[in-house]
């Protein structure tokens, strides 16, 4: 089972890979260069919107557009066909300090927008990350929901939106925790640990859930995509041909191809000249059309 190229796209980091399943088309970001991305199979051709700040998680909106986790809080995203983008600011958000933004996020089975936040400074380690919640019928501020995370990630619910996933891919936790979630309320609670990432190759970064409730994660650094059963057992792990896969998504026409984005990092590439392309894999499962946001 080989990792197709779909794109050399050269992502600084490609992330938030989302398909549309109206347009039948794949959707993703570029977070350091500020750029939305679109890719139609039909036709092989690919789009392009900046955007005013790093832009690093969407979820389509159900009357249109794109509800987008930035820097200084959550966005309605409307990209044109002739390369404009119209954006306002839906939710301004308080982060712990300066030198923040959003990372990983989606909608949870009933619509609300789920994010976390990171400091830019990865490497720094303070666990000032947090895990916020946006529905369209609030008119408080964001606030947390959970907290003391140092890049929350891998964020996934199961098929039935009873169960939430997250992560952590700091190289000090490499945690990824499963909670009962509530939803009536959005509340997550019953934390554990669902899968201690120290015992297998790569860290957690972005993740999806496939039709039969197993759980799909990147294992960032090893080039590789994990399945986890809903007990937590290693069940496969496919390859793509690049060090650092940053999130998959199910899409396609039947919603069994597994689509990865992937990070560029600085320095040498021989080894890796694919790094910050765009990967389509043929799992042999399929996926579940994303959520769409309850605007």
């Amino acid at each position: 089972m080989h990792a197709v190229l779909i794109l050399d796209a050269r992502n600084a980091t490609g992330e938030s890979p989302v398909w549309d399943a109206q347009e039948q088309a794949l959707y993703w970001v570029d977070i350091p260069a500020k750029r939305l991305h679109r890719w139609n199979p039909a036709d092989n051709r690919t789009q392009s919107w900046e955007t005013q700040e790093m832009l690093a998680c969407i979820a389509r909106c159900r009357n249109g557009g794109w509800i987008a986790g930035m820097q200084s809080g959550l966005f309605h995203l409307q990209p044109g066909a002739d390369g404009n983008l119209v954006s306002h600011q839906l939710s301004s958000v308080q982060h712990a300090r300066p030198g923040m933004r959003f990372n990983d996020g989606r909608c949870d089975r009933q619509g609300r927008f789920w994010a976390g936040s990171m400091l830019l400074d990865m490497a720094a380690g303070p666990p000032v990350g947090a895990m916020y919640r946006y529905s369209a019928r609030q008119s408080a501020p964001l606030s947390a929901q959970l907290s003391d995370f140092i890049v929350p990630n891998g964020l996934a619910f199961s098929p039935d939106g009873q169960t939430m996933y997250l992560s952590d891919s700091h190289p000090s936790v490499q945690a990824i925790w499963a909670f009962d979630y509530d939803i009536d309320t959005g509340t997550p609670h019953n934390r554990r640990l669902f899968v201690d990432m120290h015992k297998h190759p790569g860290r957690p970064d972005g993740a999806a859930v496939d039709a039969d409730g197993c759980y799909w994660i990147c294992g960032n650094d090893a080039g590789l995509i994990h399945r986890f059963t809903p007990d937590g057992r290693l069940d496969r792990s496919l390859a793509v041909p690049v060090k650092k896969p940053s999130m998959c998504a199910f899409g396609g026409r039947n919603l069994d191809t597994l689509f990865v984005t992937s990070i560029r990092p600085a320095g040498d590439l021989t080894d890796q000249p694919l790094a910050g392309g765009v990967f389509a894999l043929q799992p042999g499962v399929t996926g579940l059309e994303e959520t769409l946001f309850n605007d």
